[in-house]
């Protein structure tokens, strides 16, 4: 894919998300403070100018090709913990991993967390995302309780809940300003672990009936789906819920009880630089997934698991990203709502009669929609899966999963996306309209956009 570029200075880097797909050019400014980012906004020019954090939003919603982008990892403090109240306020650059360590020993967790740590609470809030809690706890914009916005004008502003700028904000992918910093409503947790429950489902209807039947136990569930199944085994996946464990549900001899509230996440070895194209095709994506439905037990209760591995298994793996090679990945994943499980089973059908090798595909429930008007999740299902973007006709082939989401009133996840048509975009998200009008209102000049704001004229 040609990378667009501009004319720049010599500070400009290329940049992808993390499906490392659609890079472009832009000038990157590093402020350590309100004032540094509001004088790089001042200064962006006619490009615009687009906050980024860790750079894990998988497509192009942190990139702005031609222009400048405000990579806020340095705006990175705890300012004031209330371990009565179970509030933190922080700036927008750190991360939820940081959050983890130092409010853990203080028996608090984040309320919600995405599948890996490693995103900024700016982050978090601007692509509004979603945990395997979602069915519970809602998305992340829910446990906002202020937020300090920079607007277009240089203007400071405080936002709060319930107004419409926090709801354009939550989900708005950066594109009503940069967010400073926010307060968040915390979750108490007795114990660094979890207790969880792990069963096979041998196929799609057994899988959501399961769900169905029992997430309201739950506040965590995920089902890792194999799509390569076919046949009776279509849908066949390993179905993993928990909870946080409380302090009296540990063994009495268990080393956890030393320290429950430690927080000690492991990590593996990087893979190398990229596995070599071709390597994770079809054969070698089914027996991996093969290995992980036998190996996983057939019904198993109340094991203990360190809360990195029960939440964040991937980010055991840095660079993980790699292994789909040097032309990177492109993620999908779309939500339909309660009363479309047809649908839903046809489009896995779909994905497992071509027999896309996908080795990390999830399905949960989600829960109450919410407030932001971007947001993703609505009540109802959701599928996400990442695919080689070698894959012959995979452009095509999405854009027709997209018309059978359409059809069935769904949506895709803008904050993964890097290939949706613009056409389909109204039909996805019913309050479009609104955050468009409120965006040139707040914004005439357009001074925060991307490539995702670009593409898709938002």
């Amino acid at each position: 894919m040609a990378v667009e570029t501009h004319v720049l200075d010599d500070d400009c880097e290329t940049l992808t998300g993390w499906g490392r797909t659609a890079p472009t050019l832009a000038r990157v400014h590093r402020p350590r403070g309100h004032a540094e980012a509001a004088a790089a906004v001042r200064a962006c020019g006619t490009r615009g100018a687009i906050a980024r954090g860790l750079g894990r939003a998988y497509g192009d919603a942190a990139q702005n090709a031609g222009g400048t982008v405000l990579d806020m990892t340095g705006l990175d403090r705890i300012l004031a913990v209330d371990a009565t109240a179970g509030l933190v306020v922080c700036e927008a650059g750190v991360s939820l991993h940081r959050l983890m360590e130092a409010l853990l020993p203080l028996g608090w967790f984040v309320p919600v967390t995405p599948g890996t740590r490693y995103v900024t609470v700016g982050g978090a809030i601007g692509a509004d995302v979603h945990g395997t809690n979602h069915h519970v706890s809602g998305s992340f914009g829910r446990h906002v309780t202020a937020l300090e916005l920079l607007t277009a004008d240089g203007e400071i502003r405080t936002v709060l809940p319930g107004t419409p700028l926090f709801d354009a904000t939550t989900g708005g992918l950066g594109l009503t300003g940069v967010i400073l910093s926010a307060t968040l409503r915390l979750l108490p947790v007795e114990t660094s672990l979890m207790t969880v429950d792990t069963e096979r489902a041998r196929d799609l209807d057994e899988l959501m009936a399961r769900l169905t039947a029992t997430d309201h136990r739950y506040r965590y569930s995920v089902a890792r789906i194999d799509l390569l199944a076919r046949g009776a085994a279509t849908g066949r996946a390993v179905l993993t819920r928990g909870d946080h464990a409380p302090y009296d549900a540990l063994p009495r001899r268990h080393r956890a009880r030393r320290a429950p509230l430690a927080f000690r996440p492991g990590r593996l070895p990087a893979p190398p630089p990229y596995v070599p194209g071709g390597l994770l095709g079809r054969t070698t994506a089914g027996l991996l997934n093969e290995l992980r439905y036998r190996t996983a037990p057939r019904a198993s209760t109340g094991r203990l698991q360190t809360l990195a591995a029960f939440l964040h298994p991937l980010d055991a793996v840095p660079h993980w990203n790699r292994i789909y090679g040097r032309a990177g990945f492109v993620p999908y994943q779309f939500a339909v709502p309660y009363g479309q499980e047809e649908a839903l089973r046809k489009v896995i059908r779909r994905i497992a009669d071509r027999g896309c090798p996908s080795l990390h595909a999830v399905l949960k429930r989600f829960g109450a929609g919410d407030p932001g008007w971007l947001s993703f999740p609505l009540p109802g299902w959701t599928l996400a899966l990442d695919l080689p973007t070698g894959l012959p006709g995979l452009g095509a082939f999405l854009d027709a999963l997209d018309e059978e989401v359409v059809g069935a009133g769904g949506r895709v996840h803008l904050a993964k996306d890097s290939r949706v048509r613009p056409e389909t975009l109204a039909a996805m998200y019913p309050r479009l309209d609104e955050f468009r009008a409120l965006r040139a209102a707040l914004d005439p000049r357009s001074v925060f956009t991307s490539d995702l704001a670009r593409r898709l004229d938002l």
